[in-house]
Parts: C-alpha cells; sequence; structure tokens
C-alpha cells in the first residue's frame, strides 16, 4: 500500500508525473467509491520491517533507560534521548520508516522530560509548595515542548507537532496551576480550553490541504488525535458522568453530546472525536439499559445499539457529510471536499 506521501515523493522524484499521480488517486477513489480525503489516511507502517525494527527499538530504548537509571536516575532519560535521536539519523533520515520514527520521536521527547524529572528526584526536594511544584512541571513541559520543535526542524515527523502540542498543554496548565494553586484538583476547564486550542491548531493544518496530499494532513491528523481526548474526557468529568450513578438527564445529555460530536467528525471529516468519547456513551447507555430492567444483557444491548450506530455511519458517512457541509454555507467552503452525489 502506497501512501499519499509515497506519492508526492515519486513527483518529486520525477519517477511519475502530476497527471500520472492524480489519475491513480480518481482510480483507487473510484474504485472505493470515496474521494481520498474521506480516507484519512496516515503513515503507520510501510512493511512488517516497522514492526521488527520497533519491537528491537523497543527493547534496545528500555535496556538503556534501565540501565543508565540503576547508575543515577537522570541518565536512564538522557540515554534513552540520545539514543533516540542518534538512531532516528537512520530510521528516520535515511530509511524513512514510519512506526519506528513515531516510535524514536516519542521516546526522545519522553527522555528529555524524563531526565528533567530525574534531576528533580535525585535534588530530593523536601516539603516543596504546591505552587513550586507546578513551576518545575511547567519548566518540564516547556523543555519537552523545545524539544519537540529542534526534532521537527531537523526530521520532521508528523506526530511531532502533536507531541509539542501536547507539552504546551501541560505547561500552560501547570503555569494556571501555579498562578491559582485551589484549581488544582479540578484542571479540566484548563485541559478542555487547551484541547479547543489544539483542535483550533489542527484545523488550520487542515484547511492549509485541503485535499489531504500533503504532510500537513498527517499533522492534523495526529494533532485532531490529542484534541480529541482533552476534549471529551475534560468536558465528560466535568458532567460528572463517572459520578455513583447516570440519571436518565445525565444520560441523555451524554447522549446529545455524542450526536454533537459526531456532526462536528463529519463536518471536518476526521473521526477521533467519536472514537475519544465512545467509552462515555457506552457507559451511559450501559446506565440506562440496566435502569430500564435489562438486568441480564445491558452490555450486550448497548454494544448492539453503538455497534450498529457506527457502522451506519461509516456506510452513510458520505451523504450525511454533504448534508451538514451543505448547511455550514460558505464554511463548508473552506472544509475537505465531499464526494459527489
Amino acid at each position: 500500500m502506497y501512501s499519499e506521501s509515497d506519492l508526492n515523493g515519486a513527483v518529486e522524484a520525477g519517477v511519475l508525473s502530476c497527471d500520472t499521480a492524480e489519475a491513480l488517486r480518481t482510480h483507487i477513489a473510484w474504485q472505493r467509491a470515496t474521494p481520498v480525503v474521506d480516507e484519512e489516511h496516515f503513515r503507520l507502517l510501510t512493511g512488517f520491517n516497522d514492526i521488527f525494527v520497533s519491537v528491537a527499538l523497543a527493547l534496545l530504548l528500555v535496556s538503556l533507560g534501565w540501565i543508565g537509571g540503576t547508575i543515577l536516575t537522570p541518565l536512564g532519560g538522557l540515554g534513552v534521548a540520545g539514543a533516540a535521536w542518534f538512531l532516528a539519523e537512520y530510521f528516520t533520515a535515511r530509511r524513512r520508516m514510519a512506526l519506528p520514527s513515531i516510535l524514536l520521536l516519542l521516546a526522545f521527547v519522553g527522555g528529555v522530560a524524563a531526565t528533567l524529572f530525574g534531576i528533580v528526584v535525585e535534588l530530593d526536594p523536601q516539603n516543596v509548595p504546591d505552587r513550586t511544584t507546578a513551576m518545575i512541571f511547567a519548566g518540564i513541559g516547556l523543555v519537552a515542548a523545545g524539544a519537540a520543535w529542534a526534532h521537527w526542524r531537523r526530521f520532521m515527523v508528523p506526530i511531532t507537532v502533536a507531541a509539542g502540542a501536547a507539552a504546551l498543554v501541560a505547561t500552560v496548565a501547570s503555569l494556571i496551576v501555579a498562578a491559582f494553586p485551589a484549581l488544582k484538583d479540578n484542571f479540566y476547564p484548563i485541559t478542555l480550553l487547551g484541547g479547543i486550542g489544539v483542535f483550533v491548531a489542527a484545523m488550520r493544518w487542515d484547511m492549509s490541504d485541503r485535499d489531504r496530499r500533503t504532510r500537513r494532513s498527517d499533522v492534523a491528523f495526529w494533532l485532531h488525535l490529542v484534541a480529541a481526548p482533552l476534549i471529551a474526557h475534560s468536558l465528560f468529568q466535568l458532567l460528572g458522568v463517572f459520578g455513583p450513578s447516570v440519571t436518565l438527564p445525565m444520560a441523555a445529555v451524554v447522549i446529545a453530546l455524542y450526536i454533537l460530536f459526531g456532526l462536528v467528525a463529519l463536518a471536518v471529516d476526521r473521526r477521533a472525536l467519536l472514537v475519544s468519547s465512545l467509552a462515555y456513551v457506552l457507559y451511559a447507555l450501559y446506565a440506562l439499559f440496566e435502569k430500564a430492567g435489562a438486568v441480564e444483557l445491558p452490555a450486550a444491548f448497548t454494544a448492539f445499539v453503538i455497534g450498529s450506530a457506527l457502522l451506519t455511519l461509516s456506510v452513510f458517512w458520505q451523504p450525511m457529510r454533504r448534508t451538514v457541509v451543505g448547511v455550514l454555507g460558505g464554511l463548508g467552503e473552506r472544509l475537505p471536499p465531499v464526494a459527489t452525489a
């Protein structure tokens, strides 16, 4: 299977002409009866060798972290970060392997953060005020975001921007908690705003590549994947969905929000919000069936209803999306194109 990045690379190398690449895209879209943008492509595997290399990398990086941490706590993270960058020079810069590149990016940013955590552990501060703790977390988040930026400048792995965005959200949240320590026990409004901010950033990347044929679309995919759980988890936690009991009004609100997320997903042609909020709507429906007296099979009924709904949405995604985008008027013209009827 060849990705959009592979096709673009072939065009840049002169292997394929622009017309030939476009004809291939059109042919594949016709075969699948769906436009290229609706496929929501992203590169994860270029072959089984990706899995083989990733397993080897994971074993190597874990062992380096373990050995380094045994000698001195910060050395564990430092060893992982250094090795991840060094290995990325080959597996990312030269081989362009998808899954190993993602693993090495996460290892590098995580290793940088772990190094700073290790330094704090070695210093062993006693009786640190909550404000100081929050400032420490903010500093670590900011350095991790800087590490992601440096990695992006060198390797341009699409997930890097999302990793940097997540680190920035953690930094801002920590700074706000440092300024207002009382928020440490209820920081979901902060993460909700952070998720909305990441979603806006994702849409900016998406709208700069409406046909989803460049690396910008891959960046947007990962940003949506970060934004979705921040929005869904924060919002449903604020509503207290996983409280002692789910009332009928609460379940109705959860289902209504899930429908709203579905409309947003159709409009922007991204499914991350639906996946991230799935656990909450499953729980709400389960509680409803249990209260309705379906004591023996509430889980089965819940799975049947949600599974049927999601399959129906998948089958009729294009006509439903045409309707939603059509209602948006001029705004719909800035979104990914819809399939013709």
